[in-house]
């Protein structure tokens, strides 16, 4: 299934959260301008609403323009069941008025899974109870996407990488024309392959039509793989790799280049894990995971050194991608005084706080070993008997009284941001395997 465009821009702001007290994240005030509020300035305004809001502003759609969750309610169409990137207000309590909205991602047992802004105070992936849905919506004039741009140009590369008709014998996917195999076009066609049939189904794969090789590529590989969930420089890494070493191979290989479960499955978990890791960083790590497969392999004496060729020349094209995406975002952005960093979870908006001397240990590590060595010999001068270890034992002291009274003062300004802040959305923590 085709991720919208919206969720897509929603992924991006995955793990920016609230600032407690003065400071505010100038990443969640961007939401509330793209949404139509530019006015407000206070990263503690119920945000949820500004969040689809301005993913939907982001994708070219028209949203609401309110910060109110339920809104959304007589917004776009009515959805029967569920569909990835669908819009989903719930109830809040017992107040008619008060909600929640976000995109749905997923489903489990009997909680509905979301990407929404304001939960915990952050952009998070949240399961809620389905009881508490009011209603799924979609754009009215937004349906499933058309084969995609991204796909085409994915496809361009993996034909030039395959190349044309081969039947090397000591390739184990036997006879292959434009990187298609014999059994996998005999599937695709509903033929079963038989000595008797051999040389002819081996001729029509010859002649096979270039809307036959689109139409294999696109349901074997690009949907199976996920592809389209991703960013065009990451797809094409993960589309060349599914073609060439195998759709559930690739998956696990896109797990573990972003550190999730390498279960074989995109969830809303692996997708997360997605949104938090540099796209740059990704493709680093899937190309050698590629390289260290390939290497494995026994017949790498036969074709290693081209399929190792094959990961330099897609990494260094999906390279060319994220390039070209990084200076248009930067440019997007420039608005915002952003850098356009494509790893969403860092949070470049304000500078970090300087740190207080008296937090760093090392600067109490240098004065209590100062002291345990002076004081031991200045005692005697005054008729005191002070030791270094007495001394230590003070200084420890010391520290730890710090330690608690900087603690306490930190406890109190939570305290006093969340009195500051809208009350939170109450949900159920639950651990899931998608």
């Amino acid at each position: 299934m085709e991720q919208p465009l919206w969720l897509t821009h929603g992924w991006r702001e995955l793990g920016q959260h609230e600032r407690a007290g003065a400071m505010h994240n100038a990443r969640i005030l961007a939401l509330y301008r793209d949404a139509g509020h530019a006015e407000i300035a206070d990263d503690e305004v119920a945000w949820c609403a500004a969040f689809v809001g301005a993913a939907l502003a982001r994708a070219g759609m028209t949203s609401t323009r309110s910060l109110l969750a339920r809104s959304y309610l007589k917004w776009g169409a009515a959805l029967e069941a569920g569909r990835l990137g669908a819009i989903a207000v719930l109830e809040r309590g017992a107040d008619p008025s008060a909600g929640h909205v976000g995109f749905l991602i997923g489903e489990a047992g009997g909680d509905i899974i979301l990407l929404g802004g304001n939960q915990s105070d952050a952009v998070t992936v949240a399961a809620y109870p389905r009881e508490r849905l009011l209603g799924l919506r979609w754009p009215a004039a937004a349906e499933p996407s058309a084969p995609s741009d991204q796909f085409e140009s994915a496809l361009a590369h993996v034909l030039e990488m395959e190349g044309g008709y081969t039947e090397d014998p000591y390739d184990p996917g036997g006879p292959t024309n434009f990187g298609i195999t014999l059994a996998v076009f005999a599937s695709f066609t509903g033929v079963r392959l038989e000595p008797g049939n051999l040389a002819e189904v081996k001729a029509s794969l010859k002649r096979i039509d270039p809307e036959t090789v689109r139409e294999i590529y696109r349901g074997r590989y690009w949907e199976p793989a996920g592809c389209a969930l991703l960013e065009p420089a990451l797809a094409l890494m993960h589309f060349d790799a599914a073609v060439n070493q195998g759709v559930g191979t690739a998956i696990r290989f896109l797990q573990e280049a972003v550190g999730s479960q390498a279960d074989g499955e995109i969830g809303p978990l692996t997708r997360a894990a997605i949104a938090q890791t540099s796209i740059e960083t990704a493709l680093t790590r899937y190309a050698e995971i590629r390289r260290r497969r390939y290497r494995a392999l026994s017949h790498f004496w036969r074709f290693g050194r081209g399929w190792l060729k094959r990961v330099d020349r897609t990494l260094a094209r999906a390279q060319g991608l994220l390039s070209r995406d990084a200076t248009q975002l930067s440019d997007d952005m420039a608005s915002d005084n952003m850098e356009g960093d494509r790893d969403m979870t860092s949070d470049q908006s304000q500078p970090a706080p300087a740190k207080w001397w008296g937090e760093s240990m090392t600067i109490w590590g240098t004065v209590i070993t100062g002291l345990a060595t002076v004081l031991p010999a200045l005692g005697p001068l005054v008729g005191i008997d002070i030791t270094g270890d007495l001394v230590q034992q003070a200084g420890d002291q010391v520290v730890s009284l710090v330690q608690a009274i900087v603690g306490l003062a930190g406890t109190a300004m939570t305290i006093y941001g969340r009195v500051r802040a809208t009350g939170p959305l109450t949900r159920r923590v639950l651990s899931v395997k998608l």
